[in-house]
């Protein structure tokens, strides 16, 4: 209120003084134009014959309206005559008439004539150019003072009531907009403190920002609540269980400080255009789930390649970022490529030769020199990002992802030996014989032996990998150890089987699904019985044989005709790389070809959902499909697999398993298929829609409690487990020993 009053008292000064200076230009331009009437007949009578005459000019003068009195005065400004009533007002000379006299020009200015405010404009009087006197002209100024008073009046009364009318609007608004908001968000955090964490908070108002990190705080809270009941839980049904929150303890009490660098291709946070604003994408990954609770642990860093076209913006002067964005807890490094060395690295040499050599999948793998130099120098240009983010590291801690970067290790490890290193290869690897296809099997092979550990998902995998190895390089094998000897340095390769993240514990009963014909209405289908298969277009994944499985299952039954429908969430995948373009191509015009034969109405078999799907897009299939198709020709786990059995928390569908995936020797209790026998394909098919509800339970409780026990968080515990128990090696302890050797 003092504010307001302050600044409209301030206003108003400033409108009165420039209404008072209006009016007193005004009758200042009025005098002027009045008084120089009055000269032109004073001046000829100024020395006239009869004095009387000027006298009588002078009265005549004052007495018109709106004029106090007129006076004349000589050259020395002594009075000589004025109109009756004014020259017992003068007291003293009007200092405007000496103005005028002097310096030749009309004056004006107001004065108190007695009481009365007055508004005084002399102007010289002339007889040949010479100034023989002045002429005044006296108005009443008392519209003045009184107009001044008039705004003053009404601008107190104006005040008043804007102050008024102000503060009660501000109470209104600080009730709704301020005490309002205040009440909930306590409110809210009151039944938040008492153990309501499900509470949900108030509509974001003026609290908006405070509401959203209190939501982190919540969820934060919630996190840990659930992870202490879940331990407890653990502790006293005896089991071990692993969790985030565990796997992070644990990690911490095992790097014990030292620093934990991830390399990756892909990156845990990239950020696109979208627009003229920059959007931030969190893409689908399990390795995700695996890792960011270690790196959150540690403050550790993720090296990675910054693929989005908004990557460089969000980045400080050394390429780096703090992620998650919303509590920032470890360092994301971004690596840059050329589109060439993109084309060349990982295209070229890692998915057009790699890739189909490790997979067996009948595409012929590509090796072309000039792809081999990009995968060189990509891997160079990686391992100069890791070794200047650990430049002053003790006991560094490496964890290298994947066929991407099989160089990296050994580049490392030159630079680094106190590092310990670790490579996980996603990707089965071949027998001997079929990687002799590649030929940089010599240097690829060097390159990853210079890690300390090298982890694959299932144990054939390890054997066709050191079988490779005693077959291409001059090594040292133990084989009852699983490890490699060279160049004075031991490599360990073990088997970590990756999971997912472990299975949700229902607080209360699971709803029934509401079954496939709602979600296939939704798509503009019908049906009453749904499969679901959940895939990369990739030649690996064995979709279109999956497609001739469903073709002969409705050939042999026609009864399901018109009942099951079959849906394909298939995202495009390396569109630029000819393969995967004709294979996409190939799998839309099979799907076609199959619907033509068998479409009636609204119902079709095959229902192709060709874009990428975020897992809670997915996630509604997993529940209402009675079974879900994993048929990979070759793979070295499958998460589609256990991401379906993860979700039915409802402990229903069937589970149809290629033979040939790493997840077909853990989940024994999947329908287990050659993907290539479409006959064996559809008998999988009909029986998983015919098995009996308790069998069907039977299994998928069994899946489920594997899978909890073996989720991702032990894979990670696992593989940083057997890395932490393999001893640094530093550089000065090295040199003493070869010395010793030496001599």
């Amino acid at each position: 209120m003092i504010g307001i009053s302050a600044v409209v008292f301030v206003f108003a000064d400033f409108y009165a003084r420039m209404e008072q200076n209006r009016l007193r230009d005004r009758l200042q331009w009025h005098a002027e134009v009045l008084a120089e009437s009055m000269r032109e007949r004073i001046e000829p009578l100024f020395d006239g014959p009869s004095f009387k005459q000027l006298e009588s000019a002078v009265e005549r003068f004052g007495s018109q309206g709106g004029v106090l009195g007129v006076a004349v005065y000589d050259e020395h400004g002594k009075l000589l005559t004025a109109s009756s009533g004014l020259a017992t007002r003068l007291s003293i000379t009007p200092g405007t008439v000496s103005q005028a006299i002097t310096r030749k020009f009309v004056q004006a200015e107001l004065l108190t004539l007695g009481t009365m405010p007055a508004h005084v404009c002399s102007v010289p009087l002339h007889r040949h150019q010479a100034v023989i006197g002045a002429l005044a002209l006296f108005q009443d100024a008392s519209s003045l003072v009184a107009q001044r008073q008039e705004i003053w009046r009404r601008t107190i009364l104006g005040a008043l009531l804007l102050i008024f009318s102000i503060t009660l609007i501000m109470l209104l608004v600080v009730r709704r907009s301020i005490t309002g908001p205040i009440a909930k968000t306590a409110a809210w955090m009151k039944e938040l403190r008492t153990g309501s964490l499900l509470a949900a908070p108030p509509e974001p108002e003026l609290f908006g920002p405070l509401q959203t990190e209190l939501g982190h705080f919540v969820r934060n809270l919630a996190v840990a609540r659930a992870t202490a009941d879940e331990e407890a839980r653990l502790r006293d049904a005896a089991e071990s269980q692993w969790t985030a929150e565990r796997l992070r303890v644990h990690v911490q009490g095992q790097l014990q400080g030292a620093p934990l660098f991830v390399v990756s291709n892909r990156e845990p946070y990239m950020h696109v255009h979208k627009g003229k604003s920059v959007d931030l994408v969190v893409p689908a990954s399990g390795l995700v789930t695996a890792l960011e609770p270690i790196l959150c642990a540690c403050d550790g860093t993720w090296v990675a390649h910054g693929a989005g076209d908004a990557d460089r913006q969000t980045v400080d002067r050394h390429d780096r970022l703090r992620v998650p964005p919303d509590e920032p807890h470890y360092t994301l490094r971004r690596v840059w490529l050329t589109a060439e060395e993109e084309q060349g690295y990982y295209c070229g040499f890692a998915n057009e030769g790699l890739w189909p050599l490790c997979h067996l999948a009948h595409t012929r793998p590509l090796f072309r020199t000039p792809d081999w130099d990009h995968y060189q120098q990509v891997n160079r240009r990686f391992a100069n990002a890791v070794l200047e983010e650990m430049a002053g590291a003790k006991d560094p801690v490496v964890l290298v992802q994947d066929y991407h970067f099989a160089l990296l290790p050994r580049l490392i490890k030159e630079s680094r030996p106190d590092a310990r290193v670790a490579i996980f290869w996603h990707i089965p690897w071949p027998n001997a014989e079929a990687f002799g296809i590649c030929p940089q099997q010599r240097e690829l092979l060097d390159g990853l032996l210079g890690a300390d550990l090298i982890g694959f998902h299932i144990q054939a995998h390890c054997l066709n990998f050191l079988e490779t190895v005693d077959a291409a390089l001059e090594s040292r094998i133990e084989w009852e150890r699983s490890a490699v000897g060279r160049k004075g340095h031991f490599t360990l390769v073990k088997p970590f089987p990756i999971s997912v993240a472990a299975p949700a514990v229902a607080e209360k009963p699971v709803e029934p699904s509401p079954g496939a014909a709602p979600l296939l209405k939704a798509l503009g289908h019908e049906g009453r019985l749904m499969g679901v298969g959940v895939d990369r277009v990739d030649y690996t994944k064995g979709i279109i044989e999956r497609f001739h499985g469903i073709e002969r299952f409705l050939e042999k039954y026609p009864a399901y005709q018109g009942q099951f429908t079959f849906v394909q969430i298939g995202a495009p995948s390396r569109m630029n790389i000819p393969s995967y373009h004709d294979l996409f191509t190939q799998v839309e015009a099979e799907a076609a070809r199959i619907n033509r034969r068998f479409q009636s109405g609204r119902w079709m078999p095959i229902v192709l959902l060709n874009r990428q799907h975020s897992h809670r897009e997915i996630e509604p299939f997993y529940r209402a499909a009675d079974l879900c198709m994993v048929t990979a020709l070759h793979d070295g786990m499958n998460l589609v697999a256990k991401e379906y059995v993860a979700t039915r928390d409802d402990d229903q569908g069937v589970l149809i398993l290629s033979r040939f995936t790493g997840a077909s020797r853990e989940l024994r209790d999947a329908l287990i298929v050659n993907p290539y026998d479409a006959e064996q394909v559809a008998e999988a098919i009909r029986f998983a829609l015919e098995m009996d509800p308790e069998e069907r339970k039977d299994r998928m409780q069994t899946m489920r409690r594997r899978v909890k026990d073996h989720n991702v968080y032990r894979w990670a515990a696992n593989l940083l487990g057997e890395l932490f128990e393999i001893r640094p090696e530093h550089p000065d302890v090295e040199q003493a020993r070869k010395a010793g050797n030496a001599s």
